[in-house]
This record gives C-alpha cells, structure tokens and sequence, in this order.
C-alpha cells in the first residue's frame, strides 16, 4: 500500500478519479486512465462493470451497460489494470464495484489476481463491515487495502464498526443517495470530515455529486482528497472512443482548483 499511502500530499487534497473498466470498451480504456493521469488525478478508481450497480446513478449505470454490451469480463479489468501499472509504476489504482464479481471466483482468487495486477486498494459496496470475513482478509494477507464507505447516516454508534479493518483511505459519500444525483452542503461536508478525522488517522476523501473546480476546491480546504466520477463517466459517454483529451482537460481543471485551494 505504499503508493496509496503516500498519495495523500501533506499541503493539499488528492484528486481521486473514477472511471467504469471496458467503457466504452476494453481496448479503449486505457487512453482514458491515462488522460487521467495526464490532468493530474492523484489515485484512479477503476470500476468493475455489473448488472446491477446499485449505489450509482444513471450516469455510471449506462457506463456500466455500455462496458458490459462491449464484452468486458473480471479477466479484461485486470488486464486493464496490470497495463496500468505498467505505463504508471507509481500512480495509485484501486478497484471499485461490488461483491458478486469480487467473490464469485473465491476471494482468495480475487486478491491474488488484484496483487498481480498492481492494484493497491478494493472498494466493495455492498458487502457490510459485519461481513468482512468474506473478502477483507484475503485482501489484507496481499496488502490490498480494503477502503471503507462512510456516509451522513453513519452515527458514533456505528463508525467504530465502520473503521475497524479500514486501510488506505476512508471514502466519505456526502449525500444519503446514489452517485451524480446531487451533492451535500459545504457546511454539512466540513462538519463531517471534522467528525471522521477525531475518530481515525486515515486520509478522508470526499466524493458523489461533485461536479466543477469550485466544488472540489471548496471540499478540497476540508478534505484529504475529493472523489469525481460521474462528470467523467459522462464525458466517455458522450465522446466515445475520442474521449481522452476532453477527460485530460477536465481533470486539470479540478487537479488546477484543488492545488490551488488552500
């Protein structure tokens, strides 16, 4: 976990970019990751395609259709993502996506193939911390980190629970709703960051609903890191196969308002 561990600069928030694997295919998505690396993403969510996304919205769920109706299989992300480390030796990756194509092989198998592949973290949705015997220690035995999902219903009672087993960062979902739909106030986020940052010495990266520079610089002065996904999905959506210049060009310009934040 050293990558991810030292993606978190002490002077400034991380920008953390998600795209969904295979969209708008196989072959075509590693000119993206790189155009994400190009604007200056500090770590890249790699989504894992699924039938049945449930936490996102409509942005990514067509992402995922459109992934899934190009073919791409479990084996075709983690082709993706040791490609990824190869070009990127230094650059972060973290699988993102939910339980069924994560464990349906075993999650032995799935952490070895994640080690092989270079992939320094797993972000799994829906399985809770009450269930983590069912990936998280595999995981750990590879020294993937297993990132946990906190959110505003997330209560004192419940956050000791959640942080138990957490590694690499702590993924704050600002909204109780799914992903692209709207985002939290500013207020709400920096009273929340404040709460995970007295209970745990992970970094705390903020993500769902952001969407401009202004946005992310506002939640990059509270923040350890801001997450976007959606905005980008959509740009692959409406661009295609010509989409990476215009995801580099987006992204500089988050990368540009978080450097410039504090």
């Amino acid at each position: 976990m050293t990558r991810l561990s030292s993606a978190f600069p002490s002077d400034r928030a991380a920008l953390v970019a998600f795209v969904t694997g295979g969209d708008p295919s196989p072959a075509d998505t590693a000119t993206i990751l790189d155009a994400l690396v190009e604007g200056g993403a500090d770590i890249i969510e790699l989504g894992m395609p699924f039938t049945d996304p449930m936490a996102d919205g409509p942005s990514i769920q067509e992402a995922n259709i459109r992934s899934l109706g190009a073919g791409t299989k479990t084996a075709d992300i983690f082709a993706i993502a040791q490609a990824f480390r190869e070009r990127h030796p230094d650059t972060p990756l973290v699988l993102m996506g939910y339980a069924n194509p994560m464990t349906i092989r075993g999650a032995d198998w799935f952490a070895e193939q994640c080690k092989a592949a270079g992939v320094d973290g797993v972000i799994c949705v829906d399985i809770p911390t009450e269930e983590d015997d069912s990936l998280g220690p595999a995981l750990r035995a590879q020294d993937i980190a297993t990132i946990r999902l906190a959110t505003p219903t997330t209560d004192d009672a419940r956050l000791p629970a959640v942080l138990d087993n957490a590694t690499g960062f702590l993924y704050y979902v600002s909204v109780a709703g799914i992903t692209g739909q709207q985002q939290a106030a500013q207020d709400s986020i920096a009273a929340a960051v404040a709460k995970l940052k007295a209970q745990t010495d992970l970094p705390v990266a903020v993500g769902f609903g952001v969407r401009t520079p202004e946005q992310a610089a506002d939640i990059a002065r509270v923040a350890d890191g801001v997450v976007v996904g959606s905005a980008i999905v959509e740009i692959v959506g409406e661009h295609g196969k010509a989409a990476g210049p215009h995801v580099r060009d987006y992204v500089k310009s988050l990368s540009d308002a978080i450097r410039s934040a504090r």
